[in-house]
């Protein structure tokens, strides 16, 4: 009895350091949330090599946008990766949660498709927009618009414009507004449809080929790692950065989706 309550203490006391040297129990893995897609494939790969570094990953995944951060708010995973900063902030100010980003992973750069027309200059005046209903997306898809020449918007409209903002539509337009992953499904029946990289690909298009317009690497929508504010400083979190950051990475990211997302780092 006397030797077992020793090996009870010594496991004990050997647990109480791995905690505070921020050294992973191995019976409690990491959980980090992702959507379906591109970012569940790409925590896939960090998964092997952050195993390497000792860190045990449990992949989530979800299929919306909503409940990967319900999820970690209610401490159900410890992170999650899928969302861009001027989303995040959407959230934050929506729903107060108390959360922060401690890394860039990847742009999905949003495009301009159509089954109409093959270049922008062949838009006629009328033609119908189909982009999403959700200020954050709406916004960035009316930006990239601008960019393109086909609307001006107002001075000053920040990352959130909406079709209020629009200071000059030559083409007279038709936007209709509707669920981000709808849209790749109304192609057929829009002039030009706004579509982030992740959707477009679930109807098997390229965006760096098919895309009759691309947000570059230069964008505010980079996606992020975001964790709760009260535990960002956990040591573990830095091997996952370290881990998402790395070359084995980016080769990945680079070849897999043929240029059609970006590292953002």
């Amino acid at each position: 009895m006397k030797t077992l309550a020793v090996l009870l203490v010594s496991v004990f006391i050997v647990s109480l350091f791995a905690v505070g040297c921020g050294i992973q129990p191995s019976d409690k893995p990491l959980k980090i949330g992702v959507t379906a897609g591109p970012h569940a494939e790409i925590m896939n790969v960090v998964k092997e090599i952050a195993a390497q570094d000792g860190l045990t990953i449990q992949v989530v995944v979800f299929n919306d946008y909503i409940k990967p951060n319900v999820a970690l708010n209610q401490g159900d995973i410890d992170m999650n990766i899928f969302q861009h900063q001027p989303y995040l902030d959407n959230m934050i100010n929506d729903r107060k949660y108390e959360f922060v980003a401690i890394a860039k992973t990847i742009v999905l750069p949003m495009g301009i498709y159509s089954k109409t027309f093959t270049t922008l200059t062949e838009v006629t005046p009328g033609s119908a927009v189909a982009l999403p209903n959700d200020p954050t997306n709406g916004g960035r898809a009316f930006l990239l618009l601008e960019k393109t020449g086909l609307i001006r918007l107002k001075p000053n409209t920040g990352l959130q414009p909406s079709v209020r903002d629009i200071d000059d539509d030559p083409k007279n337009l038709i936007f209709t507004e509707m669920e981000i992953g709808e849209i790749p499904h109304a192609l057929a029946d829009t002039g030009l449809a706004v579509i982030t990289s992740s959707y477009a690909q679930e109807v098997n298009l390229v965006p760096a080929k098919d895309a009759l317009a691309l947000e570059d690497a230069d964008s505010p929508y980079t996606n992020i790692i975001v964790v709760r504010a009260k535990d960002k400083d956990n040591p573990l979190y830095q091997k996952v950065i370290t881990a998402y950051q790395s070359e084995e990475v980016k080769k990945f990211v680079t070849d897999h989706f043929n240029g059609s997302i970006l590292p953002a780092w």
